[in-house]
């Protein structure tokens, strides 16, 4: 009986051992990964969200004042077309 509980024993110290390298082995994986990743990114020509969250609020302001415009444009087309068809 003793001898079943020293294998046992054995069996649990190099099942622990294997994922304590499995896990190690994961560890390295995500690094490798992760650097992979950074490193082509890095070859990519993007931007950084504060330049994309700055150019869209530039787009928003601009398709605001574009709105505007196109409104007066109207409006004073009107004037025009009042005023020419009174002559």
């Amino acid at each position: 009986m003793q001898t079943d509980n020293r294998l046992l024993d054995d069996l649990a110290r190099v099942a622990g051992s294997a994922m304590g390298a499995a896990g190690g082995v994961k560890g390295e994986f995500e690094t490798i990964l992760r650097r992979q990743f950074e490193r082509i990114l890095d070859g990519l020509d993007m931007v950084s969200r504060d330049e994309f969250d700055a150019v869209k609020e530039i787009a928003a302001k601009a398709r605001e004042e574009q709105e505007a415009l196109t409104a007066r444009v109207e409006q004073l087309e009107k004037a025009l077309e009042a005023e020419d068809s009174k002559d």
